[in-house]
């Protein structure tokens, strides 16, 4: 890659330290950081219409003249309206501007300008309002249109982008070397980035964008088999290859038959040459922890430990309450390590696990701390997965001499984005919800029925069992929606003499603890909560929820927190209400209300939100796709993964070809927090 695209943003031509400092708002510090901020849209000027035959309330460009010299009048508010009128020699349009006095002087009389905007058709004339003009013969076919922030438009951005190409050197460096952009049939890195921002055509424009797509997904999953690969091959805490049907005997109900084949999976993987490496995916409420005890306990039994990592303090006590009630009978010492463990019990904890006295360490991010120590860590097991960033994988496999590893996923993510995060893991689906799971009814009403809902959940309150009212706001943004506190004072109004609790991320894990104590424990007969309670909480005798704002919700989220009811005997109902939204909204709802299947609901929040809902940099850690979009360029994240694959694993990237390649790697996992990645 070129010297010149680590040059300082601020050094660019008609940028300076002031603009410079707005750049850096979008992330651009550099030259070569401004070359990859790709627009986000363009305006397509390349086929001008006859007013005639120019689509109604759609956008569209027209060519005509303008006839006469523009007017201005001023209305109330000493606000200025111009007006201007043009045609094409078969139809008239009439133009509308507002506040906007240089127009007279830009729409000059037997001019022709193309005009982009929302035609409007009347009996003697067409009209637009506020269009976008250009004059005929200085039109670009296609403008870029970026993402801007106040201070820095669209318009200075492109000016600023067309000053960086010119920058570049006439032989610049492409990191994809020619014998591999050949293979992939990919144009050279200085044709794509000047097309990819001023492309002359669709189809200059769709070589450029196929070449950056197929080189960030290379360079991301390059970057992701480095982390993974750093783990030994050689297997160091081989297990005898056997079902353990000795733990199967302490389990107070039959495993279905996912989860004996996950079960043996892992078991068969640890007792392979290599470290295990396997993904268990499984739907709400499909017993992924059991199949993480009967990998922990074959593990144990063989003389090692095992950790298992969740992301919140409630989940992780929820983790150590059950498997210690399940294996401490039989032998296994557990413990729990979070942040709110008091220092001299801390201490003492730190003390047995490093003298092996602990066979199951079960925490948070505590458990990566540095004063962590196992005697001999067999076994990693990480939950909700795409709440951790790749480090905080890494630093806990680090604990111990290439322990083997079991990522599991209560939120089910779709193939493509699988492929992406955990491509060269094996994954176990657990297709089955094990018996009396409760089918759960959803309802879909409007704001004006909240009452007819409030009535619903009392006769539930009637028959002894309990519910969650979920509501979307910490603190008031200004929307006009009640924070969580004040959303608490109106359901104890609403429900007078049943105790109502209020749980969000914000609080003391103390208070969390308390309030989740209560609910389990069916002192609080209603929590009213945000969406800290989409994992970890398992109530049994709550069966109806009601989520209010429905709409500012992903479905994959509204599918987790249904599924904190129907776990017990009880049939339970969600009700969604939506406070806004257009035809497309409740239309996602709709989708949502008619199906319990968490890979569909998955893969239709996919194409309708983009990945963004299950893969946000700040909850992963993976780098943010700048150009590539998962949901729709499936084939070419293939291909970049077969190449990638293929690179990686015939040594080929010792080569001095691809030093430019590696360079990349090295960038793009820093800049995500990505510092382990040595290539």
């Amino acid at each position: 890659m070129s010297s010149c695209f680590h040059t300082s943003i601020s050094a660019l031509k008609g940028v300076g330290a002031q603009r410079a400092k707005l750049f850096q708002k979008l992330g651009v510090h550099s030259l070569g950081g401004l070359l990859r901020l790709y627009p986000r849209d363009y305006q397509d000027w390349s086929s001008p219409l006859a007013i005639a035959e120019a689509p109604a309330d759609q956008l569209c460009v027209v060519r005509a003249q303008i006839t006469g010299a523009p007017t201005v009048t001023r209305v109330k508010g000493n606000r200025l309206v111009i007006h201007a009128a043009a045609d094409d020699g078969q139809s008239v349009l009439r133009l509308t501007f507002f506040n906007n006095r240089y127009i007279p002087r830009l729409l000059l009389p037997g001019h022709t300008y193309l005009f982009r905007g929302r035609l409007t058709r009347g009996r003697s004339a067409c009209a637009m309002t506020a269009p976008d003009f250009v004059e005929e013969g200085k039109a670009q076919g296609f403008v870029p249109v970026y993402p801007s922030t106040q201070g820095l438009s669209s318009r200075v951005i492109a000016q600023a982008v067309k000053n960086a190409l010119a920058q570049l050197p006439e032989t610049l460096e492409d990191p994809l070397p020619p014998g591999l952009r050949e293979e992939y049939q990919l144009c050279h890195l200085s044709y794509a980035l000047e097309n990819v921002h001023f492309p002359r055509s669709m189809e200059d424009l769709d070589i450029a964008r196929r070449r950056l797509v197929f080189e960030e997904f290379l360079v991301l999953q390059l970057g992701l088999m480095q982390i993974k690969s750093g783990r030994r091959e050689e297997n160091l805490h081989p297990i005898p290859d056997r079902f353990p049907e000795d733990f199967a005997r302490l389990l107070p109900f039959r495993l279905t038959g996912a989860q004996q084949r996950a079960i043996a999976q892992g078991i068969a993987d640890m007792a392979g040459p290599s470290p295990m490496n396997r993904l268990v995916q499984g739907d709400v409420g499909s017993g992924k922890t059991a199949v993480a005890a009967a990998l922990c306990w074959a593990v144990i039994r063989s003389g090692w430990q095992a950790a298992l990592m969740a992301p919140t303090e409630i989940l992780a006590a929820q983790h150590h309450q059950s498997l210690s009630a399940l294996l401490e009978p039989a032998g296994v010492r557990c413990a729990l390590l979070t942040g709110s463990v008091k220092p001299a019990e801390h201490k003492r904890l730190l003390e047995q696990l490093a003298a092996g006295e602990i066979d199951l360490a079960i925490g948070t991010h505590s458990l990566i701390s540095e004063k962590v120590r196992f005697q001999g860590l067999g076994l990693v097991i990480t939950d909700e997965q795409h709440r951790f960033g790749v480090n905080q994988r890494v630093a806990l496999t680090q604990k111990g001499a290439s322990p083997h590893l079991l990522v599991m996923s209560a939120t089910p993510i779709p193939r493509t984005l699988a492929l992406m995060a955990y491509g060269d893991m094996e994954v176990s689906v657990l297709d089955e919800l094990p018996p009396g799971r409760q089918e759960i009814e959803t309802y879909l009403i409007d704001p004006g029925k909240r009452q007819r809902a409030y009535g619903y959940i009392q006769k539930h309150l009637d028959q002894g069992r309990q519910g969650y009212l979920i509501c979307p706001l910490i603190e008031e943004d200004g929307s006009g929606m009640m924070s969580v506190a004040s959303y608490g004072e109106t359901v104890r109004a609403a429900f007078p003499g049943i105790e109502v609790g209020v749980l969000h991320g914000k609080m003391k894990p103390a208070e969390k603890e308390q309030v989740m104590g209560d609910f389990a424990a069916g002192r609080t007969r209603l929590l009213v909560a945000t969406t800290v309670v989409e994992v970890g909480v398992d109530v049994p005798n709550a069966a109806i929820m009601l989520i209010e704002n429905a709409e500012r919700y992903g479905l994959s989220q509204l599918h987790q927190l249904r599924g904190r009811i129907g776990r017990g005997k009880h049939k339970s109902t969600c009700i969604l209400i939506c406070g806004s939204g257009g035809p497309e909204t409740v239309e996602r709802l709709r989708l949502f209300k008619s199906t319990r299947d968490g890979f569909a609901i998955a893969d239709a929040d996919l194409k309708l939100r983009g990945p963004g809902d299950f893969f946000g940099q700040r909850q992963h850690g993976l780098p943010q796709m700048k150009i590539a979009d998962m949901a729709t360029d499936v084939e070419l994240l293939r291909e970049a993964q077969r190449c990638a694959r293929r690179l990686f694993h015939s040594g080929a990237l010792a080569g001095e070809e691809y030093q430019g390649l590696l360079a990349e790697i090295r960038e793009l996992f820093h800049k995500a927090g990505g510092e382990r990645v040595a290539i």
